[in-house]
């Protein structure tokens, strides 16, 4: 299973512009409405076809760091995300349990 990251370890490796991927699951209606600064959207975290999707959009490496996430803790489509992420071969793959709700909850801002 994927490791989980904290509303405080995302914001610091987003404040720091590391190497990673942020993947934002949810529709695309919901990605265009608002999401997380630096989020990619590959919607579907359930789709059979979701890791050659993420492949297509990032081109990044198996090895590369990437975090899903969707709406909130309660929503388990960004958990199904990186299962397949790590059921396709992707080593570093973490959840942010939070979501959108939780990034916002915490003060900080949403992209629009």
């Amino acid at each position: 299973m994927a490791k989980i990251i904290t509303t405080e370890e995302l914001k610091k490796k987003i404040d720091e512009g590391g190497s990673f991927y942020l993947i934002d699951v949810l529709s695309e209606n919901s990605f265009n409405a608002r999401h997380i600064p630096g989020a990619k959207n590959v919607p579907d975290g359930h789709s059979p076809d979701f890791a050659e999707r993420l492949a297509k959009i990032t081109c990044t490496a198996k090895d590369a760091e990437i975090i899903t996430y969707c709406a909130s803790e309660t929503c388990m489509a960004s958990v199904h995300a990186a299962e397949a992420l790590e059921k396709a071969g992707y080593t570093n793959v973490a959840h942010y349990k939070d979501g959108l709700a939780g990034w916002q909850n915490s003060g900080h801002k949403a992209t629009f």
